[in-house]
């Protein structure tokens, strides 16, 4: 990984391995693999939570020890992909054994206030969303057409390239930022719990951040009920932007203000 991708990295637990990797979960398997391209770096938090949090570093991230139109918000239909041959890395929305299995979560696309095409439904434990790369299968967001695109809105899709990887792992959900440009994301495990700062973690290329802690949520949406949430709060909504950021740091306030961002509506874990 140091030859090839990372001159600056210092020890393996900044790795992270990718769940496309046909090694990904076998402990103590006979061989083990070392492509770099099948490994992430871990996305660490930008600054350490105040003292009075109940939230320490180790909490965010991983340990580093060293159809064509816009749709109501309530629409759940998938949009059709083709389906695949065993071993590709796919959602497979419309593959036959899709329908026995439930799904995990929906994505959104939008641009600005507006949605495009409808709701993704994810099947699979993993799935790919891109612009209009010819490679994998998944998302692809090239394909959702819209009238009249603003300039920003048509130089930010040319950025998304090969866009993230979202996975549902055993500690939570995942992204994987493979675009040549940063993301950034916010979802409410990433928060501090009782602070009024909102927390947009920005994702370098190559990078990887737990975007979504179920243990994490559960505690969190019990405090919400006692406490009354202030405002709107979706306790399952994760927002990833691509290239442009939000937040108190940026010029753009809201979410809705960015140009090309998803919208990760997950279900209830069971």
């Amino acid at each position: 990984g140091k030859l090839f991708r990372w001159p600056d990295l210092q020890h393996p637990a900044e790795l992270k391995p990718l769940c496309e990797c046909q090694s990904f979960g076998v402990a103590d398997g006979p061989t083990v693999c070392c492509n770099p391209y099948h490994f992430s770096r871990l996305c660490g938090p930008e600054s350490p939570p105040p003292p009075y949090s109940r939230l320490s570093p180790s909490d965010e991230q991983k340990p580093l020890d060293l159809s064509d139109s816009t749709l109501s918000y309530t629409e759940t239909e998938a949009t059709n992909s083709p389906n695949v041959t065993p071993g590709d890395f796919s959602d497979a929305s419309t593959s036959p054994d899709a329908i026995k299995r439930s799904h995990w979560c929906n994505v959104a696309y939008w641009e600005h206030r507006t949605r495009v095409g409808r709701l993704y439904t994810v099947y699979e434990q993993s799935v790919s969303i891109f612009y209009d790369l010819p490679q994998g299968n998944g998302f692809c967001l090239g394909q959702l057409n819209l009238e009249n695109r603003s300039e920003t809105v048509r130089r930010t899709r040319s950025k998304i390239g090969y866009g993230i990887l979202l996975s549902k792992e055993p500690d939570g959900v995942w992204a994987y930022n493979r675009s040549e440009h940063p993301i950034f994301v916010n979802s409410p495990t990433l928060d501090i719990p009782n602070c009024r700062t909102l927390i947009v973690r920005k994702v370098m290329p190559g990078y990887s951040i737990k975007v979504f802690d179920y243990e994490k949520s559960c505690l969190l949406q019990h405090a919400t009920e006692l406490d009354s949430a202030d405002g709107p709060y979706d306790p399952n909504s994760v927002r990833i932007s691509f290239a442009k950021g939000w937040g108190p740091r940026y010029s753009r306030q809201f979410v809705t203000s960015c140009p090309c961002w998803l919208e990760i509506l997950l279900t209830q874990p069971r």
